[in-house]
């Protein structure tokens, strides 16, 4: 394996970087980010036993990532019986998605920090068979061993911004150096496909597969408590603001208050409920928290959806939603999940982490483009006048045209597998 100059310093550096990564996890135990409970994970220390059989490692950091792969886990399981299956995420929000939606015969630990003793002692008990990276978070010491070891390695749904693409090309030979143990990678656009091809990733490897969101099935939710919050809310006009981030719930108010009716908000991070709250009722708006078990009744001005799991719930709820993370400069994010539940989508200018959905969404009408606060309630009252269901129907027609990217990830582990 060759080593471009950055990543020659990055390895030299990863055997001593052990104290800085003690630090970064005390305070993050002190901002509650880390679970104490297991922290000793973070350092390669398993929290099981291996189990017996061949074993394939998924690594993906947080909830979107993790979302993303069940129903390929789901498939791997049922078409290979031997198999277990080991998750690491980095985020204990996603560890707790895990915790209740991983089938059996898989697993969650917490990733490792990126040392070379840690990482030794990780792969050392583990022993994967196939190690499956998801999206764009690449450790480099890691990314070594696990080659040193000749673990086949894949890197599946991955997808790069302008910002990242630009990067890689000033540093092409870091770049490829992060590649080059992965027998294949699969992208979810063709910018992503491009970026790839011109710092010079041998073409054989790269695959455009799409995006394995696309293929998920519509997010799920409780029949009944839907039932229940209809016959609450009446007839009252809902819409939501979804996966919102600090900066955006100040515009997404300030439009409810020209649009009326009733709001779900759903914050990206819950831990911000309280901030979220305190802003709604500065506002003088009557205030719903569903964590606390509260119901929105005729006075409620916001219900503030600060639980996790159930955004099935909402965008079945509420006929239009605006889409967070695209206001301020997030990236976005999916509007698969929307789009599958007819939910009509709004969406900010900095959409770069999906930037080709988005594109072909507004170029086929299956989602309108805001930039603050008037244009977003003067979409959002157009779209709860009555065009939400077109434009529902042109996001779900445009979702559905590039999917099959779970058969061909299925297809690249099995082969690893039998290799």
């Amino acid at each position: 394996m060759s080593f471009s100059i950055l990543h020659r310093l990055y390895m030299i550096a990863s055997r001593f970087t052990g104290p800085g990564f003690a630090l970064w996890q005390r305070r993050a135990l002190a901002n509650g980010k880390e679970d104490p409970d297991r922290a000793d994970e973070r350092w390669g220390h398993p929290g099981r036993e291996r189990p017996e059989g061949r074993l394939v490692w998924f690594h993906a950091a947080s909830v979107g990532e993790t979302q993303s792969i069940l129903p390929l886990i789901e498939r791997l399981l049922a078409t290979v019986p031997d198999v277990q299956v080991m998750v690491t995420s980095t985020t204990r929000s996603s560890a707790r998605m895990l915790a209740h939606d991983l089938p059996p015969r898989a697993f969650h630990q917490v990733a490792p920090y990126d040392t070379k003793r840690v990482c030794r002692r990780f792969l050392q008990h583990w022993q994967p068979n196939v190690a499956v990276w998801v999206e764009s978070e690449l450790w480099p010491r890691m990314l070594y061993e696990v080659a040193r070891r000749d673990v086949p390695m894949l890197l599946l749904n991955a997808r790069v911004s302008a910002r990242t693409a630009d990067r890689w090309r000033r540093f092409a030979a870091t770049a490829r150096v992060l590649l080059a143990p992965f027998r294949q990678i699969h992208v979810q656009e063709e910018t992503t496909l491009n970026a790839m091809r011109s710092i010079g990733v041998d073409g054989d490897r790269v695959r455009l597969t799409g995006a394995l969101k696309q293929d998920r099935p519509p997010l799920s939710c409780d029949p009944e408590a839907l039932a229940h919050l209809r016959a609450v809310i009446g007839t009252r006009p809902v819409w939501c603001a979804a996966s919102t981030h600090a900066g955006e719930e100040e515009v997404v108010l300030e439009a409810h208050a020209r649009i009326g009716g009733l709001l779900v908000l759903v914050p990206r991070h819950a831990e911000r409920a309280e901030e979220v709250a305190a802003m709604v009722q500065g506002r003088g708006l009557n205030l719903a928290q569903r964590s606390k078990g509260e119901e929105p009744d005729a006075n409620t001005d916001v219900y503030l959806a600060d639980t996790m799991g159930e955004m099935g719930l909402w965008f079945r709820l509420a006929p239009v939603s605006f889409i967070g993370g695209s206001l301020e400069r997030v990236g976005g994010h999916n509007p698969y999940e929307p789009a599958q539940l007819d939910s009509a989508m709004l969406f900010g200018p900095h959409v770069y982490n999906f930037q080709e959905i988005y594109a072909a969404l507004e170029a086929e009408g299956g989602a309108i483009p805001v930039s603050g606060a008037e244009d977003l309630a003067e979409g959002v009252q157009r779209l709860l006048a009555g065009d939400h269901r077109a434009v529902a129907r042109s996001a779900s027609t445009v979702v559905r045209r590039s999917q099959g990217a779970t058969e061909a990830a299925l297809a690249a582990i099995l082969e690893q597998l039998a290799y």
